[in-house]
Protein backbone atom coordinates (compact mmCIF):
# COMPACT_ATOMS: atom_id res chain seq x y z
CA UNK A 1 0.00 0.00 0.00
CA UNK A 2 1.66 3.44 -1.14
CA UNK A 3 1.53 6.23 1.70
CA UNK A 4 -0.10 9.13 0.93
CA UNK A 5 3.16 11.24 0.37
CA UNK A 6 3.83 9.02 -3.04
CA UNK A 7 0.16 8.96 -4.27
CA UNK A 8 -0.25 12.73 -3.57
CA UNK A 9 3.10 14.44 -4.42
CA UNK A 10 0.36 17.89 -5.07
CA UNK A 11 0.17 17.60 -1.25
CA UNK A 12 3.83 17.59 -0.04
CA UNK A 13 3.96 20.64 -2.04
CA UNK A 14 1.37 22.13 -0.51
CA UNK A 15 2.83 20.74 2.65
CA UNK A 16 6.21 22.08 2.72
CA UNK A 17 5.29 25.68 1.22
CA UNK A 18 2.77 26.08 3.90
CA UNK A 19 5.84 25.09 6.36
CA UNK A 20 8.18 27.10 4.81
CA UNK A 21 5.81 30.14 4.60
CA UNK A 22 4.80 29.61 8.99
CA UNK A 23 8.83 29.73 9.42
CA UNK A 24 9.50 32.64 7.71
CA UNK A 25 6.37 34.94 9.45
CA UNK A 26 8.38 32.95 13.27
CA UNK A 27 11.57 34.87 11.60
CA UNK A 28 9.79 37.95 10.93
CA UNK A 29 8.32 38.16 14.17
CA UNK A 30 11.78 37.17 15.90
CA UNK A 31 13.37 40.04 14.83
CA UNK A 32 10.31 42.43 14.72
CA UNK A 33 10.24 41.71 18.67
CA UNK A 34 13.35 41.75 18.65
CA UNK A 35 13.70 45.50 17.54
CA UNK A 36 11.02 46.36 19.77
CA UNK A 37 12.40 45.34 22.78
CA UNK A 38 15.91 47.60 21.92
CA UNK A 39 13.99 50.53 20.70
CA UNK A 40 11.26 50.41 23.94
CA UNK A 41 12.44 53.21 25.86
CA UNK A 42 9.87 52.31 28.87
CA UNK A 43 12.25 48.73 29.26
CA UNK A 44 15.48 48.92 31.58
CA UNK A 45 18.32 47.09 30.52
CA UNK A 46 17.35 44.06 33.19
CA UNK A 47 13.76 43.45 31.51
CA UNK A 48 15.28 43.90 28.14
CA UNK A 49 17.67 41.39 29.07
CA UNK A 50 14.88 38.90 30.58
CA UNK A 51 12.61 39.76 27.42
CA UNK A 52 15.75 38.59 25.16
CA UNK A 53 16.68 35.70 26.97
CA UNK A 54 12.78 34.40 27.24
CA UNK A 55 12.62 34.95 23.35
CA UNK A 56 15.53 33.25 22.45
CA UNK A 57 15.40 29.98 24.74
CA UNK A 58 11.83 29.65 24.40
CA UNK A 59 10.76 31.16 21.34
CA UNK A 60 7.39 30.28 20.93
CA UNK A 61 6.22 30.79 24.43
CA UNK A 62 8.19 34.06 24.55
CA UNK A 63 6.95 35.45 21.56
CA UNK A 64 3.41 34.71 22.21
CA UNK A 65 3.72 36.10 25.78
CA UNK A 66 5.72 39.22 24.70
CA UNK A 67 2.59 39.68 22.30
CA UNK A 68 -0.20 39.43 24.73
CA UNK A 69 1.92 41.87 27.47
CA UNK A 70 3.26 44.51 24.74
CA UNK A 71 1.96 43.76 21.63
CA UNK A 72 -0.35 46.80 22.01
CA UNK A 73 2.19 49.07 22.02
CA UNK A 74 4.18 47.64 19.45
CA UNK A 75 2.85 49.59 16.79
CA UNK A 76 2.78 53.00 18.34
CA UNK A 77 6.68 52.71 18.82
CA UNK A 78 7.21 51.64 15.43
CA UNK A 79 5.67 54.66 14.28
CA UNK A 80 6.81 57.10 16.66
CA UNK A 81 10.66 55.48 15.23
CA UNK A 82 9.65 56.02 11.78
CA UNK A 83 8.55 59.77 12.34
CA UNK A 84 12.19 60.08 14.57
CA UNK A 85 13.59 58.98 11.49
CA UNK A 86 12.22 60.79 8.80
CA UNK A 87 12.76 64.15 11.09
CA UNK A 88 16.23 63.13 10.85
CA UNK A 89 16.57 62.89 7.53
CA UNK A 90 14.06 66.07 6.68
CA UNK A 91 17.05 67.61 9.03
CA UNK A 92 19.68 66.50 7.34
CA UNK A 93 18.54 66.99 3.44
CA UNK A 94 17.48 70.66 4.56
CA UNK A 95 21.40 71.09 5.89
CA UNK A 96 22.92 69.70 2.59
CA UNK A 97 20.00 71.91 0.11
CA UNK A 98 20.98 75.10 2.25
CA UNK A 99 24.68 75.38 1.81
CA UNK A 100 26.18 76.40 -1.28
CA UNK A 101 28.96 75.46 -3.01
CA UNK A 102 32.14 77.44 -3.29
CA UNK A 103 33.08 79.71 -5.62
CA UNK A 104 29.80 81.20 -6.20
Amino acid sequence: MLGASSSYPLLNIFLTTLWIFCFVIFIFLVFQIMFDIFRSEDLGGGMKALWVIFVIFLPFLGILIYLIARGGKMHERQIRYAQQQQAQMDDYIRSVANTKPQGQ
